[in-house]
């Protein structure tokens, strides 16, 4: 035992030192990373690059837009949220030529009529029932609605311009659907705005801590991290939420996926690969990559208050445990798995990824 035990610990000692030094390097990496995110967004502020544009709500709020307008809310199991939701979009954007696609499943009865009482008979409104039974992935449902709306695009013989994408419990601003739209009118292929959390300030002091950290992590990525992205012309990782895409965009997502999945010319193909947890992530990349010019655009109203999308995001510890082992999982380790990182120095810390788990969850 005497000459086991020796060993043991100077193995152990040995791999405590090789992973202690593991670590230290990556993050060195990661602190270099952020450093050059610093110095580049200071350098774009001094230099008057990064200036946060005025906008008048008012003028935004009632643009003619430039094409239809498809507007992609997936929902499972949100009969709490997804009614004010709905009436809130619907009253907040006026616009006549917008369509709002809710994806429901069969087996979630109450927020099927969670949906259909908010939307209290707006011929804007279009209700998807999924075929399959819930929950599937978010980008599987997205999918089901993108299949929906072509085929109103074919009985219409017509094409929207431009499609947005929200989350359940999402509250639009009053100019961000205006401000979209001429964005993409003016040639991007995607747009992403700023999202605010918003902290449940009537929860328990451990409850808003737990939350609150969403804020910073925003504030961080949508006040100086995409900032200077927007700035280098990189590919943007898209929020999910408070961000459009031009319709040729989603064509070009087609037909990466007919190319992925070995599909002919002329073949039934989605957009989404519909087993990936990071959807959201990879829109904005997977333009980019395939020529789409991105946009990240900061702009206040004349109250002084950002045009972003708001929201309570997770504040149960459970909660944000899922959500943010799907956000590592999804974006850091399958998509680096598959793809690697792409794209140059303007996209370090980016996977440029379409997502591919086999277990997947809704969270």
């Amino acid at each position: 035992m005497s000459f086991v035990e020796p060993g043991l610990w100077q193995g152990l000692a040995l791999l405590q030192h090789e992973l202690l030094l593991f670590a230290g390097v990556f993050f060195l990496v990661g602190a270099l990373d952020d450093l050059a995110v610093d110095a580049a967004w200071l350098w774009l502020k001094l230099r008057g690059r990064a200036a946060t544009q005025r906008r008048q709500r008012a003028i935004l709020r009632h643009r003619n837009l430039a094409g239809p307008v498809a507007v992609l809310i997936p929902a499972w199991q949100e009969a709490a949220v997804i009614g004010q939701t709905i009436r809130h979009l619907l009253d907040t954007w006026p616009q006549g030529a917008l369509r709002l696609y809710v994806g429901c499943y069969r087996n979630d009865p109450a927020t099927i009529g969670a949906a259909i009482a908010a939307a209290q008979g707006d011929p804007r409104f279009r209700l998807v029932i999924h075929g399959r039974e819930g929950p599937t992935t978010k980008a599987d449902c997205l999918n089901r609605l993108f299949a929906a709306l072509t085929l109103d695009e074919e009985r219409a013989q017509q094409r929207f311009a431009m499609l947005v994408f929200h989350d359940a419990e999402d509250m639009v601003d009053p100019g961000a659907l205006g401000l979209l739209d001429e964005i993409i009118d003016g040639g991007a292929d995607f747009v992403q705005l700023p999202v605010e959390p918003l902290v449940p300030r009537q929860r328990a002091w451990l409850a808003r801590h737990i939350g609150a950290h969403y804020c910073e992590e925003f504030a961080e990525a949508h006040g100086k991290a995409l900032v200077v992205r927007d700035a280098l012309g990189a590919g943007l990782p898209g929020a999910g939420v408070g961000c459009a895409a031009s319709r040729r965009a989603l064509d070009w997502l087609v037909l990466r996926q007919r190319a992925e999945n070995g599909i002919a010319p002329g073949g039934p193909a989605l957009p989404f690969a519909s087993d990936s947890l990071t959807e959201d992530y990879e829109l904005g990349l997977a333009i980019a990559a395939a020529g789409g010019r991105c946009r990240f655009v900061r702009a206040r109203g004349e109250d002084g208050r950002l045009i972003a999308t708001r929201a309570f995001f997770p504040h149960r510890f459970d909660t944000v445990v899922r959500q943010k082992a799907r956000w590592v999982l999804g974006i850091s380790l399958l998509g680096w798995d598959r793809v690697g990182w792409a794209g140059g120095s303007a996209n370090t810390g980016c996977v440029s990824a379409t997502g591919a788990d086999r277990s997947p969850r809704w969270c």
